[in-house]
């Protein structure tokens, strides 16, 4: 199983002629059927959809019943675990403390695996390796 960062379910709901290929792609994960997410990806997307300020922003119901959708796949709760794991992984790692908490929770979940355009294309966060999945091949 794969864990998918928000920006995964953000390009599969755009609806931004510039975003096609990274939409189909994101489509295409989700419908492998193989990831998993947790409740900040939920949270973050859901944030992130509706911002007024998005061109294609989304209603409250348009969004609700996408993060009613989302959870078909497991779905990791934010524990008092993962957030003291994210804390080590943000001063070890020297990264942000909600991309330590997106690593640590892949790595609750099972995942050794994180679809992300946000961190550094393969890199390994002590056995969770990123992988952007909308990077071009050389």
């Amino acid at each position: 199983m794969r864990f998918v960062d928000t920006n995964i379910l953000l390009y599969a709901a755009s609806q931004d002629v510039n975003e096609r290929r990274k939409a189909q792609l994101a489509l295409e994960l989700l419908d492998s059927g193989d990831v998993g997410l947790s409740v900040q990806v939920l949270q973050e997307f859901y944030v992130q959809a509706t911002r007024a300020e998005k061109p294609d922003a989304m209603t409250h119901e348009q969004a609700f019943l996408l993060v009613e959708s989302f959870l078909r796949f497991p779905v990791q709760d934010v524990t008092v675990a993962i957030v003291r794991a994210a804390l080590e992984t943000k001063a070890r790692f020297q990264i942000s403390y909600w991309d330590a908490a997106i690593v640590e929770a892949a790595r609750a979940l099972g995942c050794q695996t994180l679809l992300s355009e946000d961190l550094n294309h393969g890199q390994d966060f002590s056995g969770v390796v990123v992988k952007n999945p909308f990077r071009k091949r050389g």
